[in-house]
């Protein structure tokens, strides 16, 4: 059977699908920031995120090492859209300006979405998005080191996660801490655009055979004491 030719190609970025983040965080005032990303993915209860140096929230994640990371689904697609192209910072940073940014400083009215107190940070959680993971910073990386413009305009942060919060309704028959695939939907950002979950898995998973507990951390023990 012969393979399909390809084509080589020169995309200008490679967002080839990754779940929307709303980032919040505490401004210099004591407000709250709320910006949403994708460039984001997890290990255990460890988040990588990769965030322009520019950003309003890279600037508070810096200075309070505090953050919350809210989950929407495609229910939140609406709240995510608003404050797509808005940011914290003002004056705009010239690469926002540059596509079209706006300063936005009320940006949870903005959304629509609700503020709730968090446990064991300061920022608030976002009451509609399913899923909402506390987290304070335990990394800062470089990016990009052999590039002397972009090694400085980019930064990649490890957070631990210290609380998981969830709607009940994505809980797994039977179980108090899994969460079930086929009750999550979130939202994808894929080059851009807004996309969602196919219902049902594809196909059945040999790696879903392993039990869960397995992949335990020790973040999680260590997320109880506080």
């Amino acid at each position: 059977m012969s393979q399909p030719a390809t084509v080589t190609i020169e995309p200008a970025i490679l967002y080839f699908g990754t779940p929307v983040v709303l980032i919040s965080t505490i401004n210099e005032d004591g407000s709250s920031n709320l910006a949403p990303m994708s460039s984001a993915f997890w290990l255990g209860w460890r988040c990588i995120l990769g965030l322009d140096a520019s950003s309003k929230t890279t600037e508070n994640l810096i200075r309070t090492g505090q953050c919350v990371l809210n989950l929407p689904s495609v229910n939140e697609v609406g709240a995510v859209d608003r404050i797509a192209r808005t940011t914290g910072s003002d004056p705009i940073p010239d690469a926002k300006q540059m596509r079209g940014y706006a300063t936005e400083k009320r940006k949870w009215e903005a959304s629509g979405l609700t503020q709730i107190a968090s446990e064991t940070v300061a920022p608030p959680r976002a009451l509609e998005c399913p899923v909402q993971l506390e987290a304070v910073l335990a990394a800062q990386n470089g990016f990009m080191a052999d590039d002397p413009v972009w090694k400085v305009g980019i930064h990649v942060f490890e957070v631990r996660i210290q609380r998981v919060h969830v709607h009940p309704s994505l809980l797994m028959e039977g179980h108090d801490n899994r969460i079930d695939p086929d009750r999550w939907n979130p939202l994808i950002m894929s080059f851009q655009k807004f996309y969602g979950l196919a219902p049902g898995q594809v196909h059945p998973s040999t790696l879903g055979k392993i039990e869960e507990a397995t992949y335990r951390s020790p973040d999680v023990d260590r997320a109880r004491v506080l």
